[in-house]
Order: structure tokens, then C-alpha cells, then sequence
């Protein structure tokens, strides 16, 4: 019998018939960007805060973290690509907080960040981990930021390190050649 190390085994763990994989919560190792939006920025300090605090908590080093401001939600997608482009970074976090206020604006800024920052992703194969908050109400941004909900922040940091670990993880797996082929391609 094939002996598989502990290591191997925890990330590949099997249910009945089904090959699970999980990313593992180790940020050792891996680089970091951080998106900011300025706009609500006394939100957005807490995000921020909370989500560096996070990171270090769980391995990295302060020099594999790198953080940009951005003027707004808006600008967001445009500079998450920029730096997903650069592929230097393991995975982006997007921090930034968006009140609805007394416009149709919020509706079109809080779907258009969304939709931006998954397309950044998907065009540039970077994760990037979310930690948007679109509230009502600044009470209720507030809540999101740490003081009753935990701190979308540290929820974002907490993503990013587990796609971060799990998009290397399945980097590493070969897919089983085609028939009629030899050649292996990776994932």
C-alpha cells in the first residue's frame, strides 16, 4: 500500500467515493494585494486593518503584503486587474463600502464593482477574495466593519488565503491523459 504523508492527506481528503480538495488556511509563503477604496474610508480603515491583522495571524509576512488606494467603488475593478496583470500576487483582496443613500446609484455601483472584480478574476486567473460591503445604512456598515457581524475584512483575508492555497494546489494536480494521447496537461 501506497503511504500518503499527513500533509497530502489533509488537503485530499476522500468522502465515500468523492476526492475532496480544500485549501488550508497557511498564509506562509504566499503575496497578497490589497485593494482600498478611499470613499467611506473610515469603514474601509476597519476592513483594512482587520484583514492585514488577519493575514499575519496566519503566516505571512508583512513584506508579502502590499496595499493600494483607490479614490472609489468604482475604480475598484480597473485597478484589481492591474494588479492581478502583474501576476505577482497569490490572491487580491477588494475592500471597500458602498451606502445606498437616497439614489439609484448604489444599485448600479454595488452591481458593477461585483461584476467587474469577478471578470478581473476570471480574465487574469488571480483569485480575488471579496470584502465589499453594500449597506443600507451607515449603522449597518458599521456592523459589517467589526462591531456585531465580525469584519468582512477578515473574512476577505480568510478567502483569499484559502483560494490562494487551493488555486496552487490544483496548479500542481495533472489531469490523466486523453485517450489516444500522451501528453498531460495540468489543471
Amino acid at each position: 500500500m501506497k503511504r500518503v504523508s499527513h500533509a497530502r492527506r489533509s488537503r485530499l481528503r476522500t468522502n465515500g467515493h468523492l476526492k475532496q480538495t480544500r485549501g488550508r488556511l497557511i498564509a506562509r509563503n504566499l503575496k497578497f494585494g490589497i485593494l482600498v477604496s478611499r470613499f467611506n474610508e473610515f469603514i474601509t480603515q476597519r476592513l483594512l486593518t482587520s484583514a492585514v491583522d488577519t493575514l499575519l495571524a496566519h503566516g505571512a509576512s508583512e513584506r508579502a503584503i502590499e496595499t493600494v488606494w483607490v479614490p472609489g467603488a468604482l475604480e475598484v475593478p480597473f485597478f484589481a486587474k492591474r494588479l492581478a496583470q502583474k501576476k505577482k500576487f497569490d490572491a487580491l483582496i477588494v475592500l471597500s463600502c458602498i451606502l445606498r443613500g437616497e439614489t439609484v446609484h448604489f444599485e448600479s455601483v454595488s452591481n458593477e464593482i461585483v461584476r467587474g472584480v469577478s471578470q478581473a478574476a476570471l480574465e487574469t486567473g488571480v483569485p480575488i477574495a471579496s470584502g465589499i460591503i453594500a449597506a443600507d445604512h451607515l449603522e449597518q456598515a458599521i456592523d459589517r466593519a467589526g462591531l456585531k457581524f465580525g469584519n468582512k475584512g477578515a473574512q476577505a483575508a480568510l478567502a483569499a488565503i484559502e483560494i490562494a492555497r487551493l488555486n496552487r494546489m490544483l496548479s500542481s494536480l495533472r489531469v490523466p491523459p486523453r485517450r489516444g494521447g500522451t501528453k498531460q496537461s495540468r489543471l
